[in-house]
């Protein structure tokens, strides 16, 4: 296990160093200049000159992707070109309104998809599993901007019990967190949910085939404990694995919805500081999100030899 460890972690240094470069070329293919887009248009071009030399962004690219790189090698991820402030903190503030995002939307979505995808594998060819089928068909296929657009008018607008947009920090006003953070989990939870429920469906239908269900039937044990401990519990590696990676793309940020309901999160702080040219920002944000990914996948990996037995590593 340690092996495995060591390797798995040494392989994350070509991935960021790759993730790092690839996002640092992007990032200045996008038509505009930092200096103009912080000093407006009608900036003379000695002020603009001025300021790309305080930014280093005269120097020629490798030169600047050196440095950068060299700093984030000793945490510092530099500062923000509109704002002045270090891109770590601010990293670091906008990451936990999306990680309370992303659980509540993966709470929200393992509560409907699991039982469904049970129902619908039980009861393979029935009603209930034509229904759960539909549904699910329905959420991968709604545009997750349009079903947030939905929400707010049915909830915001024509019942106005809900907030349509903005963020309040749970420690400040717990209701009012709650009250906010309700209608873009939905619309998380729903497209995250069809996924589930379709992987569940699949897995239990693969499992409830296998002898040891047939035979756990044959000795009478009861239906309920057949399907949840024993098929389930043998179902659960690709229901775990597409959740690792659903956890993995939320703690990227969700730009669509973030932006929609005005969710201060990695990913609308990654669209704001693309669209202002602010570079550090927009470089950071992908090098965390592609660090995060990695390492969420590495746990579920792990996850593996904890609900099953048979899986080890060397």
């Amino acid at each position: 296990m340690g092996r495995y460890l060591l390797g798995r972690l040494a392989s994350l240094v070509p991935i960021l160093f790759g993730t790092s470069l690839v996002s640092f070329l992007l990032i200045r293919l996008v038509p505009g200049d930092p200096a103009m887009a912080l000093l407006g248009m009608e900036a003379d071009d000695a002020a603009l000159a001025a300021l790309r030399h305080k930014l280093a962004l005269d120097q020629s690219l490798p030169l600047q992707y050196a440095s950068w790189l060299g700093r984030i090698l000793t945490g510092d991820f530099g500062r923000s070109i509109q704002g002045g402030r270090d891109v770590l903190p601010l990293l670091g503030s906008a990451l936990v309104p999306t990680a309370l995002l992303s659980v509540a939307a993966l709470a929200i979505s393992l509560v409907i998809s699991i039982p469904a995808g049970i129902v619908a594998a039980t009861r393979r060819n029935s009603a209930a599993d034509y229904v759960a089928s539909l549904l699910s068909l329905c959420g991968l296929s709604l545009p997750s901007f349009w079903l947030g657009i939905l929400l707010i008018l049915l909830f915001s607008i024509t019942l106005p019990i809900l907030p349509a947009s903005g963020y309040v920090s749970p420690l400040a006003d717990p209701g009012g967190f709650l009250r906010h953070l309700i209608l873009p989990a939905l619309t998380l939870g729903a497209a995250l949910a069809a996924a589930t429920m379709r992987m569940t469906r699949a897995a239990m239908l693969e499992v409830l085939r296998a002898d040891y269900i047939r035979t756990a039937r044959a000795k009478g044990i009861a239906p309920r404990r057949v399907i949840w401990r024993h098929a389930l519990g043998n179902a659960q590696i690709p229901i775990v694995t597409l959740l690792g990676i659903q956890m993995g793309q939320l703690l990227g940020g969700v730009v669509i919805t973030e932006t929609v309901f005005s969710w201060p999160g990695i990913g609308k702080l990654t669209v704001d500081a693309i669209f202002a040219r602010d570079y550090p920002v927009v470089q950071g944000a992908v090098l965390l999100t592609a660090t995060l990914f990695v390492l969420i996948n590495l746990a579920t990996d792990l996850v593996y030899t904890v609900i099953d037995p048979r899986v080890r590593y060397a």
